[in-house]
């Protein structure tokens, strides 16, 4: 992470941030008793191989469209096409 990334805040300037909450803003979507009990904690490896890999632009675009942490985000879902392709194998 680089300096220029970290944000220091007091607890102070946390309680004004977050009394800038909208109360009028919309609830997010409800995702459903189906989408938690299929829901599972998928934790980062302790440590990562780097490497130099091509993808579509339009699946770059995907996933930084949902912000930071898209490449944890591209790697939970390979993670889960391997477990899918081994469970399929047993």
């Amino acid at each position: 992470m680089t300096a220029k990334r970290i944000t220091r805040a007091s607890a102070a300037d946390l309680r004004r941030m977050r009394d800038r909450t909208d109360p009028k803003a919309p609830a997010g979507p409800s995702l459903g008793a189906a989408f938690w009990k299929e829901a599972r904690l998928v934790l980062p490896a302790t440590r990562k191989q780097q490497l130099t890999l091509r993808l579509d632009p339009d699946l770059v675009a995907f996933f930084k469209r949902q912000g930071r942490g898209y490449q944890t985000r591209i790697n939970a879902v390979l993670r889960a096409f391997v477990a899918a392709q081994r469970h399929d194998e047993a």
